[in-house]
């Protein structure tokens, strides 16, 4: 077995040292990954270092470059180096989670973690929290501790009655929600007619009268989704005006902060996010702007007992820890890794004063690439840099808007094809557009220019139809 480890170990070195130099799109296609990887299931073995061999020769190909410093598509962070190692510690260590009795180590370094990321965040120290696979597991999460607070009001026992005859639940949430919020609204039972979109006023919040004019046509329990910053520009909504209106007219509010929650830890951007944390519940990921490695969601709900009651199970096999922390009453998992451990390393190694660097060092670099690619000639910023997001669009003169749309996409495809930046398109308002997200620990200025030449190269291979060149 240590002849496979050592195999990994260098492997994994070559990966995260050629990452500066290595393209940062995928070059195999899928016939040729199919080829490579397909074919029956083999009637004999092969030694582990083989199979370790064959993979780490032929995986490369077909991988992104998305955990090195020029990748800004998706928002998908990278791994510090300490949760990168705390990630082989715990699937070497191959405990399930769930329970205090499976691990002991496990359940209180997750408790700890926690609680340093309530305080780093600077919410509710009496809030629960959970971590769960993402940002999606963590709504779910929240909404399902949501819908039996407000239930109970109404006095349904969702838990023991399910949701047939229960009074309907509606989900308040702007027009420029995440996706992940109408599949938890699914996975409950709510069903997507339940979700009520608010309108958005030019910097892309919730106009305070939409939330008004929703709240007075409301006739059951609700409740009211809003944004730390949405995926295409940073927008946050006002917390401070719009959650007291909420909590007025008896509605939960829940936070989607998959990557926006995290500037809590500056002091440079916290104001963005004042009042968030009246809210009720809150979701974010680890493994966006805390950059520990996939997967990783955090659910934070202040309702204690809520969040409990909707998730704990018992059994007669189950050791139940009276006075430790078992995951499985705040997680929807039975078993799990103990992803929180990843968590508690990074902490450990950036401390408070780390995670602000951090978070200012990536909205500095998203405002200078902005910067940088809207001087380029036929580049729009169509939303400046806010936090670490950012939207430019291509343009050709005398073009229709519909004919810029296909070269917005045309040019990303040519960026990403160079290899030295991976960009990703979206629709805002209408229009195709690339966006800017930077949320890895690893991108520098120099990474920054080369994403700027790179867009520069495509552009004038678009209009030249001449070979490849970066400049600069």
């Amino acid at each position: 077995m240590s002849k496979a480890l050592d195999r990994a170990y260098r492997a994994a070195t070559a990966w995260i040292d050629g990452l500066d130099e290595r393209p940062t799109a995928a070059r195999a296609t899928l016939d040729d990954l199919a080829a490579i990887f397909g074919g029956p299931l083999p009637e004999l073995g092969t030694r582990s270092e083989e199979v370790v061999e064959w993979l780490t020769r032929h995986a490369g190909d077909g991988m992104l470059g998305s955990a090195g410093g020029r990748f800004f598509a998706w928002v998908i962070g990278g791994g510090v180096e300490s949760a990168l190692a705390a990630d082989w510690l715990v699937s070497t260590w191959d405990q399930n989670a769930a329970l205090y009795a499976c691990s002991p180590a496990a359940s209180v370094i997750e408790d700890v973690a926690g609680a340093w990321i309530k305080e780093l965040l600077d919410l509710p120290g009496e809030s629960s929290f959970a971590f769960t696979t993402g940002c999606q597991l963590a709504h779910t999460t929240c909404l399902a501790a949501a819908r039996h607070a407000l239930l109970k009001r109404a006095e349904w026992d969702v838990e023991q009655d399910g949701l047939f005859g229960a009074p309907r639940l509606t989900i308040l949430a702007s027009e420029e929600r995440h996706g992940s919020i109408d599949r938890a609204a699914r996975f409950l039972g709510f069903g997507r007619r339940a979700i009520q979109p608010l309108a958005t006023d030019d910097s892309g919040r919730i106009a305070p009268t939409a939330l008004e004019q929703a709240i007075s046509r409301s006739t059951g329990p609700a409740i009211l989704v809003l944004n730390a910053a949405d995926l295409n520009i940073g927008a946050c909504d006002r917390f401070a005006e719009l959650i007291p209106m909420a909590h007025s007219a008896g509605l939960w509010v829940h936070i989607d902060g998959a990557f926006g929650l995290f500037a809590r830890a500056s002091r440079a951007h916290r104001h963005r996010l004042s009042g968030v944390e009246l809210a009720d519940s809150w979701a974010t990921d680890g493994h966006k702007w805390l950059n520990v490695p996939f997967d990783c969601g955090i659910a934070i709900v202040r309702d204690r007992a809520a969040h409990r009651a909707t998730m704990t199970t018992s059994a007669a096999y189950i050791a139940a820890q009276s006075d430790a922390r078992d995951q499985i009453d705040w997680n929807p998992e039975w078993s799990r890794r103990a992803r929180g451990v990843p968590v508690y390393a990074a902490l450990k190694e950036l401390g408070r004063e780390g995670v602000e660097a951090l978070i200012d060092r990536c909205c500095a670099h998203c405002e200078a690439l902005v910067d940088g690619l809207g001087a380029l000639a036929g580049v729009e910023v169509l939303s400046p840099a806010s936090l670490n997001q950012g939207l430019v669009r291509f343009n050709r003169i005398g073009d229709t808007p519909e004919e810029n749309d296909a070269f917005t996409d045309e040019i990303i495809e040519k960026i990403n094809a160079i290899g030295e930046a991976f960009f990703s398109g979206t629709t805002w308002r209408g229009r195709r557009a690339m966006r800017v997200s930077v949320v890895n620990w690893r991108t520098s200025e120099s990474d920054v220019d080369r994403a700027v030449a790179t867009a520069r190269a495509a552009l004038a291979q678009s209009h030249a139809g001449s070979s490849l060149h970066i400049d600069g």
